[in-house]
């Protein structure tokens, strides 16, 4: 599964690596992705989100109601 968040859709970034001789290297930078389970109280179940740390923190301030309705807005289904 690709590294990207449902919630903020944070996607990895590329650059590149460069060493001591200045040689570069292709890198990317994935965003930091947790699964976390929440309970939904509208549909009286749990949905498993796969968010990155700021996602979470959105959720943690907006409820899951709120975060649910913006995943399910962007068009990704939960």
């Amino acid at each position: 599964m690709s590294a990207h968040c449902m919630l903020s859709g944070a996607r990895p970034g590329f650059g590149n690596t460069i060493s001591h001789s200045h040689r570069r290297t292709s890198r990317r930078f994935n965003p930091n992705i947790q699964s976390k389970r929440y309970w939904l109280p509208s549909e009286g179940r749990h949905v498993r989100l796969r968010l990155s740390t700021k996602g979470i923190k959105t959720v943690d301030t907006i409820g899951v109601e709120a975060a649910v309705a913006r995943i399910r807005a962007r068009g990704v289904k939960v």
